[in-house]
């Protein structure tokens, strides 16, 4: 497939997981692919497998520096920005939310939400500056859209992004920009290992998800493929759960 055939897509968060996959599934359905992440050292190897359709730069996203810094070097290696995938994202404490500390709150909120509009709005000042249509998908969770025992501060940044989601849609959708937001379930990655490694959670989100499986990074690839295509050039506003079915029951 050449849905992404010609286009540039900068994906956050892609030294492993659903990054990882987001990345390989770009490259396969024929864009070219910036890998971003805080450390070069966990990109390369991923740069190296996906060939010179890939090219990674280090960034902290906490940074707007380095966010400058991550667009500028895209535009030199490829010529231009065409999407984005916000999927870089920390969760540091696990948890009662009466106990969190202020050091594991701030940081959550400086990944996982501040990162993903400083992001967001360096990429889209760019395409308004083309003035060209683009695509933003923003990797939210499940847990933003209901209660998040142990994880609150987490589901909080997550709801978050759900909302900024749909303010940044209703804001530049005239520019021709589409933001999307996915949702996943529990998705089986070395982020959430201290949940897929416990049995009883596992088996808790197991029994109430109706497909019966955790799910697996290429199943949010596809979904974030065909948001940043022109397959979706009529979808803006929206989060789609992917989550094989836990939130239906």
């Amino acid at each position: 497939m050449d849905r992404l055939n010609g286009r540039v897509i900068i994906v956050t968060g892609a030294s492993r997981g659903i990054g990882e996959a987001i990345a390989e599934r770009v490259v396969a359905e024929g864009g070219k692919v910036v890998l971003a992440s805080r450390k070069i050292d966990g990109l390369k190897p991923v740069a190296e497998r996906l060939g010179e359709s890939a090219h990674p730069i280090a960034c902290h996203t906490g940074s707007e520096e380095a966010i400058a810094a991550l667009v500028e070097g895209t535009i030199e290696r490829f010529g231009q920005v065409d999407g984005l995938v916000n999927n870089a994202a920390t969760n540091p404490y696990f948890g009662p939310m009466m106990n969190v500390e202020w050091a594991a709150w701030d940081k959550t909120f400086e990944v996982n939400l501040k990162g993903y509009f400083a992001c967001a709005r360096a990429v889209s000042r760019h395409l308004i500056q083309r003035k060209s249509p683009g695509s933003i998908v923003n990797v939210s969770s499940v847990l933003g859209k209901m209660a998040a025992p142990m994880q609150g501060a987490y589901g909080m940044t997550k709801a978050a992004v759900i909302s900024m989601t749909q303010t940044l849609a209703a804001e530049l959708g005239p520019s021709g920009i589409r933001f999307n937001a996915i949702a996943p379930g529990l998705i089986e990655t070395k982020f959430a290992k201290a949940l897929t490694e416990n049995e009883a959670i596992k088996k808790q989100v197991i029994d109430r998800t109706t497909l019966g499986r955790v799910g697996q990074p290429s199943d949010i690839a596809g979904v974030a493929a065909f948001l940043l295509s022109d397959d979706a050039a009529y979808m803006s506003g929206q989060t789609l759960c992917v989550d094989g079915g836990w939130t239906a029951t």
